[in-house]
């Protein structure tokens, strides 16, 4: 019973850190999500239950990086980042025994890091949570800019297409426009049959009716 109330816990906290984005999840996110709420195993990798660093382990080799085995080992590679420059996928450290760093998680944004506990599994804490933050003692950035933007940001909506609007129709002529254009036409043709004629002994009185069938 117990187990199942930390297991319900569990997934309330891991969906309500996640549901602003949860039509537009990263792959951080996803792959985070996909083990919320599996149990805490000592020396674990698998999702038969996870260890601190079982579990950050796992998801950076489902999102393509390699990691080391130990959470001290992990405090080592990548670059140091301060509290206040964290973003998702950077690496959080605690010291939870008193002997040095002994915890892992994954900062996951808006002050949650997703971890193994030994009392909750895999679950969403608060980087203020008064446990954690008194433990708190480095994050690392493993992630490089385009491993970030690819794995854990949200991808940039598309611009929309716009489609070429059609050319306009050309204007039709103005009756007025096109009179006189009928006019040049009638005189032009009117000129050429006087041109055709000239020279010829064509009767005056000829010219005129054909002029005038033109006109």
């Amino acid at each position: 019973m117990k187990k199942a109330a930390s297991l319900v816990l569990a997934l309330s906290i891991g969906f309500g850190a996640f549901a602003g984005s949860a039509a537009a999840a990263t792959e951080l996110e996803t792959a985070v999500d996909r083990l919320v709420g599996v149990d805490y195993k000592y020396g674990g990798t698998t999702t038969k239950g996870f260890d601190c660093s079982g579990f950050t382990g796992y998801v950076f080799e489902k999102l393509g990086i390699d990691l080391p085995r130990r959470s001290a080992d992990q405090a080592t590679v990548g670059a140091k980042v301060g509290k206040d420059e964290l973003r998702p996928g950077d690496l959080v450290f605690f010291n939870t025994d008193g002997k040095g760093i002994s915890h892992v998680g994954i900062y996951m944004g808006d002050g949650n890091f997703a971890h193994s506990s030994s009392s909750r599994g895999v679950s969403i804490g608060k980087m203020n949570d008064s446990y954690y933050s008194k433990r708190y003692v480095t994050a690392r950035r493993v992630l490089d800019e385009t491993q970030y933007v690819a794995l854990a940001t949200e991808a940039a909506p598309a611009a929309p297409v716009v489609a070429e609007a059609p050319p306009a129709p050309a204007p039709a002529p103005a009756p007025e426009a096109a009179a006189v254009t009928e006019d040049v036409a009638l005189s032009t043709e009117a000129a050429e049959l006087a041109a055709e004629h000239a020279g010829e002994n064509v009767a005056v009185e000829d010219v005129v009716e054909a002029l005038r069938q033109l006109m």
